[in-house]
């Protein structure tokens, strides 16, 4: 009960930017001496945090003899190419500023859950870097209990800065592509919302973005032509399976990730059938395979969101020049152009091949 009381009595950056009036990010740059405050706003900051007799988690470990240039890096998978690529990139971008990196796999689920409630970072890292983990509001509030500087790849966390891409976006470029090559039959390979091990939050921008391009044409969703699976290659060659066994089978099929497209692909081919001449395939992200099967995607720039993330860490931490903006940074994605996409031919079918279609493991 005491450490309960003491936990809930403490006051955190948040509060601060509340007296003073501004976002924890703005905060977080004033009392460090950060670019870009003005005088105005860093007295009202100075003053509202000696009115609250606040002391920040990196005075406390500066302090008290802390790891004083150790940064936390948080993620859900260490050998996935997205966070495996994100992570190396963030990494070599702090060591190479002289920190030290702690990284925490969170891919389990209640290993997840035990860490956010036991926190092995207080008092061992002055900054942390969240991947596109999946939060629970209890994870969040969690982590901004420690006032730590924190950053985020691929999901935002309210009130500190992120980097990312447009996910809607995204999703509505890879649908309008097949659209512009004449399908009107586009199925959805999209990651199964219950699948705790990702942030759910990319799927559904991804998934609204194909439902958007195809309203905008005045095409309905047909539910026979969307597919959840998985998380991965084997994911994607279960839900393709699941579309070859329905009656109709779309001419193109956006699969959200390049995961789950590399596995349409192996699911088709084993089917008998060929992409693009039976069926069109685009995927999302240029995996690292994505070249090697061939596979039209968007391209998004893994390696330069880890860079930035690390940046704008280190900015927050005072270690570099600049602050990072209070809002999302999304970079710029592309359609890479390969041959698994082409222009629906008077030819292709709406029907599914007589033999059905073999499950993954067959």
């Amino acid at each position: 009960m005491n450490v309960a009381k003491g936990f809930h009595q403490r006051v955190s950056l948040a509060d601060v930017a509340a007296r003073a009036g501004v976002s924890a990010a703005t905060a977080s740059r004033s009392l460090r001496g950060g670019a870009k405050v003005s005088p105005d706003t860093r007295r009202r900051v100075l003053v509202a945090a000696r009115e609250l007799d606040y002391v920040s988690a990196v005075d406390t470990a500066e302090s008290g003899g802390g790891r004083q240039r150790t940064v936390a890096v948080i993620v859900p998978f260490i050998t996935r190419w997205f966070f495996a690529t994100a992570a190396a990139a963030a990494v070599d971008y702090l060591r190479g500023h002289g920190y030290d990196v702690l990284l925490y796999h969170l891919g389990d689920p209640d290993v997840r859950d035990r860490f956010f409630r036991e926190m092995p970072l207080a008092g061992r890292v002055v900054g942390a870097m969240s991947l596109s983990m999946p939060l629970t509001d209890e994870h969040t509030l969690s982590l901004r209990a420690l006032d730590l500087p924190l950053v985020s790849i691929g999901s935002s966390i309210p009130g500190s800065p992120s980097v990312g891409i447009d996910e809607v976006r995204t999703g509505r470029a890879a649908a309008n592509h097949l659209l512009n090559l004449g399908h009107t039959r586009i199925g959805l390979i999209a990651g199964r919302p219950d699948d705790t091990r990702f942030d759910f939050t990319t799927s559904m921008g991804r998934r609204l973005g194909y439902e958007e391009a195809l309203g905008a044409v005045g095409l309905a969703l047909d539910p026979q032509h969307i597919v959840d699976g998985p998380h991965g290659i084997d994911g994607g060659t279960e839900a393709m399976a699941e579309l070859l066994s329905r009656p109709t089978l779309p001419t193109a099929v956006l699969a959200e990730f390049d995961e789950l497209a590399i596995g349409a692909l192996w699911a088709l081919r084993r089917s008998g059938l060929r992409a693009p001449q039976d069926v069109s395939v685009i995927g999302i992200d240029n995996h690292e395979l994505a070249e090697f099967v061939d596979l039209t995607t968007i391209a998004q720039d893994v390696h330069r969101q880890g860079r930035i993330a690390a940046q704008m860490l280190l900015q927050l931490l005072g270690a570099e020049t600049g602050s990072p903006s209070d809002h999302p940074v999304l970079l710029p994605t592309h359609l890479v152009l390969r041959t698994s996409t082409a222009p629906r031919h008077p030819s292709q079918t709406c029907t599914t091949p007589e033999n059905e279609a073999p499950g993954p493991g067959e």
